[in-house]
């Protein structure tokens, strides 16, 4: 009528631990992945960009501003946005370099193409 009762050794503190610590290593390690990394690696790709800015390179910063760099210096860009209108803009303000004789992207269309049936 009463069954057997076996005892079970309590678990150690080593297991409880390791329960913790494995979930939040491989949560760390994958938002490290996937978020830190990836961020870092724009960050290095807009300093390249940023430090390789040179005269005649149109330019677009982080407001709109679109114009053509009349004057480089090491913190900050004279940048031309009309002819004869030149405003001083901090380089890390730059969004975008533009080369010389490089035409703008073109807005993609999310329409069909047109005569294909």
């Amino acid at each position: 009528m009463i069954d057997a009762v076996y005892a079970q050794a309590a678990p150690s503190a080593f297991d409880a631990l390791n329960s913790l610590i494995v979930p939040t290593v491989l949560i760390i390690g994958i938002m490290y992945f996937l978020m830190i990394r990836p961020q870092q690696k724009r960050l290095k790709e807009h300093q390249a960009m940023i430090a390789a800015i040179k005269r005649g390179d149109t330019v677009v910063t982080s407001g709109g501003i679109l114009g053509k760099v009349t004057k480089a210096d090491d913190t900050e860009l004279q940048v031309e946005i009309a002819e004869g209108v030149r405003v001083k803009v901090v380089r890390g303000t730059v969004s975008e370099v533009r080369v010389k004789g490089e035409a703008p992207a073109a807005p993609k269309s999310k329409a069909a193409p047109e005569g294909d049936s």
